[in-house]
């Protein structure tokens, strides 16, 4: 099968590959340590909010009753019989021809069923035993009904969405030290090929150094994984099973670059033929990368990228990061996909869809995307600016300049405006 692979869609071999991998355990951390984790069961209110009749403003608590008359020239004049500020307990019940001079948050007294802002009322800043009401108020008008906004045991965020943090401010409200999240995959990255060195190390002739395992250690975390270094494969076929087997039972996921072609050195390539493996797809219709390769080993995923760097990234963003949302516990897996005018013409044709790193900008309020051009596969000069994937589909001369393309975003946007 090395030889004779079978192609594939994207949309197939993604769907392939999800279909193999399930939501992993689940586990408990703290508040602190919940920030961009995916919640494992919904989280309901533990009491009403607002938790008691409250007023949403500065002002004075009253009965509507006693203000039927009041106008700006004739003020109804109400004895003030307490201050309550947010946090106290109003003592007073208020009777006929009362008011509770009340700040925000505060708890309404009994008796009071409206609050008129101290801006309606004469000498609004001055404190004194009297307050003049110049307006007639309603039953109920500027009140905060005990649990208008949300009732116990209303549910607050569901299961498999990502703590943000407004979640963790609900969290907090409703008492929530601990939450049951999802366990972040781990997942072991190596490379192949005795060509690559250390990062540290100096370069020597025939000889580059490995930028793709840093590169992917970055997007594994940005997309909620753990990564875990394992050392370079050794070219021999024996030698690499025996290690990925090894590595494998340790993670929930292995994710490669390199020796996915047919050289004959390739030994992810070769592994494919191996009884103790299975193939999920090793033949993408797509550019760069369609020697992309994926394989069940020990009846869990590996993900074997190009080795060239360009190639990687998009890769890794059409299969590895969708792969650990859906073991991450995310209900929906898919692209970020949105519509976007080819800011410039890209006319170079190709028998497949071709995904070509750019970035988003704006011109005159509509949305463009920028190809960087630099889409050979092993140039890696234009990764950091990197913001989307441009979908050139299959076929024809490509797209012209203002024409609607599909765009995979996969980094926030910097919207620049084009001029």
């Amino acid at each position: 099968m090395r030889f004779s692979r079978q192609m594939k869609t994207v949309e197939e071999a993604l769907q392939a590959l999800l279909d193999k991998l399930t939501t992993l355990d689940e586990e408990q951390v703290q508040i602190k340590e919940a920030y961009g984790r995916i919640l494992a069961h919904d989280i309901v209110a533990t009491c009403d909010m607002p938790p008691f009749d409250r007023s949403p403003l500065d002002g004075f608590a009253v009965r509507a009753a006693d203000t039927v008359h009041a106008t700006v020239e004739q003020p109804v004049r109400l004895r003030v019989v307490e201050t309550v500020a947010a946090g106290k307990v109003p003592i007073i019940p208020l009777e006929a021809g009362c008011a509770t001079r009340i700040m925000t948050g505060a708890m309404m007294p009994a008796g009071a069923d409206a609050v008129i802002m101290f801006e309606q009322t004469e000498n609004p800043g001055e404190i004194s035993e009297v307050v003049g009401v110049k307006r007639v108020m309603r039953a109920g008008e500027n009140i905060s009904r005990r649990g208008e906004e949300i009732a116990m045991g209303s549910v607050v965020a569901k299961a498999g969405e990502r703590i943000n943090a407004g979640t963790l401010a609900i969290l907090a409200t409703f008492g929530y030290t601990q939450v049951s999240v999802i366990r972040k995959p781990r997942v072991g990255l190596l490379s192949t090929g005795i060509e690559l060195v250390g990062i540290e190390e100096p370069l020597t002739p025939g000889k580059i150094r490995n930028s793709n395992t840093t590169m992917l250690s970055a997007l594994i975390a940005e997309a909620g994984g753990i990564p875990v270094q394992y050392p370079v494969l050794p070219d021999d076929l024996a030698g690499a099973k025996e290690k990925l087997t090894a590595y494998i039972q340790e993670v929930d996921m292995l994710v490669s670059s390199g020796g996915v072609s047919v050289g004959d050195y390739d030994v992810i390539a070769s592994l494919v033929d191996d009884p103790d493996v299975e193939l999920l797809f090793n033949r993408i219709a797509m550019r760069p990368g369609s020697p992309t390769t994926s394989l069940l080993l020990s009846g869990k995923p590996v993900l074997a990228l190009s080795g060239n760097p360009g190639a990687c990234f998009v890769g890794f963003e059409l299969f590895a990061r969708p792969a650990l949302q859906r073991q991450g516990g995310q209900p929906i897996v898919s692209h970020r996909s949105i519509k976007a005018k080819l800011g410039i013409s890209y006319e170079k044709p190709c028998p497949y869809p071709r995904y070509l790193r750019g970035r988003l900008a704006t011109k005159d309020g509509l949305l463009l995307a920028q190809p960087d051009f630099n889409d050979k596969a092993g140039n890696l000069g234009t990764l950091k600016n990197s913001e989307c994937l441009i979908v050139i589909p299959a076929g024809g001369k490509g797209k012209q300049a203002g024409e609607l393309v599909e765009v995979i975003v996969h980094a926030a946007p910097s919207w620049r405006e084009e001029v």
